[in-house]
């Protein structure tokens, strides 16, 4: 008898995390794997998928487990995946990550959000959605976001057992870190005891588009002669939203001394200026706020500045929508300024 609850044409029972670099997507995978593998003696397979610059940078986990009588020749990526787990929000902005879910299938979000902004979010018609605050139990406990997500995962897929999980971790890190093995043991059981579920049913209207893969807009017959490149690459399209973990500083301007403190530590030139007079007349230049198209959620601004007109917030998914201050770039000699 099978163990697996839902398996595809070939056998699988196939699971994709979608993450970015540093949050340890990579890692939950192969520890998920191997639970499969060695706690349930499933058969089963983990490869990752990445760019060159990983941290920050977007990145899929696979995961495929089969029955024991079923041998893995399969090591493609998987798009129709039973289950998908979302590690940080800001993916919305540059994946579609629900792309190639099965009818009646499962996504698991690592949010605050209510279900609803989730699922209008994600543009899901059916299946079931579940939620899991990993970041919060993983600064609680003083861990990372992927144990958390670890526990979640395992609670949807009923058909592994929690024990063995809790025996990986063990192993992963008693080790080399051996004070570590507690907090995450604690991590993966908050994340499998607080994960919460809704299941939305297909409206009567509601038509099911078939998978299709995603072709390259440019080929041997598009491509410009020479390959040369005809976007190319620049830092004032550029998002970093996919590589901040969570937080983001926020300013008030009503404490604010414009000092420039903050201006001087940040790497990516965030904040934004402009001219005006002071008191006395004299021109001088004054801070107008943060461009959060630019920040990676560093924070050094918030330990730079004396007077707390910087502080650490948790990100949510609109907040630097709202609240962003967009720099006046003007075009010189060929140069941004």
């Amino acid at each position: 008898m099978s163990l697996l609850p839902a398996k595809n044409d070939l056998g699988f029972f196939e699971i994709r995390l979608e993450s970015i670099g540093g949050l340890g997507a990579n890692l939950a995978g192969k520890m998920l794997a191997e639970a499969g593998v060695l706690g349930l003696g499933l058969n089963g397979s983990n490869f990752s998928s990445y760019g060159s610059e990983k941290k920050g940078s977007p990145v899929k986990s696979f995961i495929r487990f089969c029955d024991p009588d079923v041998e893995i020749r399969d090591h493609s990526p998987i798009e129709e995946p039973h289950i998908i787990g979302i590690f940080h929000e800001a993916l919305y902005k540059m994946v579609d990550v629900v792309s190639g879910l099965r009818p009646n299938g499962i996504v698991l979000v690592n949010s605050t959000r209510d279900f609803e902004s989730v699922k209008n979010d994600l543009g899901m018609g059916n299946g079931t959605l579940a939620i899991i605050d990993a970041l919060g139990i993983a600064v609680e406990e003083k861990t990372k976001v992927n144990t958390a997500m670890l526990g979640a995962l395992f609670r949807i897929c009923d058909f592994l057992d929690p024990d063995a999980m809790r025996a990986v971790i063990r192993k992963t890190f008693e080790k080399k870190y051996p004070h570590l093995v507690e907090p995450n043991i604690k991590t993966f059981d908050r994340g499998y005891n607080e994960v919460t579920f809704k299941t939305y049913e297909a409206e009567s209207n509601h038509i099911i588009k078939p998978f299709e893969k995603t072709r390259s807009k440019l080929g041997y017959k598009t491509q410009a002669i020479g390959g040369v490149m005809t976007a190319q690459a620049n830092s004032l399209l550029k998002d970093m939203s996919g590589s901040r973990q969570g937080y983001l500083p926020a300013f008030n301007s009503e404490t604010c001394i414009h000092c420039a403190q903050c201006d001087t530590v940040c790497p990516d030139l965030c904040f934004v200026w402009k001219e005006g007079e002071d008191k006395r007349g004299r021109k001088m230049m004054f801070l107008q706020g943060i461009d959060y198209q630019y920040c990676k959620g560093c924070l050094k601004c918030v330990e730079a500045c004396p007077t707390s007109s910087l502080t650490e917030i948790r990100e949510t998914l609109n907040y630097a929508d709202e609240h962003t201050v967009k720099h006046e770039f003007s075009l010189i000699a060929g140069g941004a300024k």
